[in-house]
């Protein structure tokens, strides 16, 4: 089980470096996250060069995807040679999105007729795509899944989890990362945000 964390210059670390370690942490499990990008380095928003470890046609082949953030999603979008290799396919893939991201997924015709989170300076760009945004951290609908804000790219990575080896295998993985003393806590605000955003399964 392969999951491909899309990521293009500009990116914002918080989606791509929350939601792929934390999916990681169950590769003994069998599942793997894989920062996926167009060349092979990247630049972040702050200026942090990092390396793919798979290239955009990994996505084809991946189980999972799940598109980050960033200052040039709406140049991402403008660019077919970007935007063309991400032949994604809901109803053998899981498809997430974190902020921006939900801007590739408009473009990619994978909302319609559905609603989205996002960040508050991307909705504007997300509601002209004729997409309702929600005022909440995170939605889902089939295969298909949007979080808002930044932090809520853990809120994808449970999700992901859930879905690929069960409930009990989330609860482990955010357990252990919460903050001592917090960890019940945080698990049970996971779970509450992925249950209460996720719609009945079509």
């Amino acid at each position: 089980m392969q999951v491909a964390v899309v990521t293009f210059d500009g990116f914002n670390e918080l989606d791509s470096f929350i939601a792929s370690p934390l999916i990681h942490r169950c590769r003994r499990e069998g599942l793997e996250a894989f920062v996926t990008t167009p060349t092979p380095v990247v630049t972040s928003m702050n200026g942090v060069e990092v390396t793919g470890q798979r290239p955009m046609a990994f996505v084809a082949e991946a189980d999972v995807v799940l598109i980050g953030s960033g200052v040039q999603t709406r140049d991402v979008v403008a660019d077919d040679r970007l935007i063309s290799p991400l032949r994604l396919d809901p109803s053998r893939q899981l498809i997430g999105a974190q902020c921006s991201g939900a801007l590739v997924l408009a473009r990619l015709g994978l909302l319609d007729g559905m609603p989205a989170c996002t960040d508050m300076k991307s909705r504007p760009f997300v509601e002209a795509c004729d997409v309702t945004v929600l005022d909440a951290p995170f939605h889902a609908e089939g295969n298909i899944a949007t979080a808002g804000g930044c932090l809520a790219s853990q809120y994808l990575a449970t999700w992901v989890i859930t879905r690929m080896l069960g409930e009990d295998a989330a609860r482990d993985v955010i357990g252990y990362v919460a903050p001592v003393g917090e960890n019940q806590e945080t698990v049970d605000r996971a779970m509450r945000a992925v249950h209460s955003g996720e719609a009945a399964l079509r």
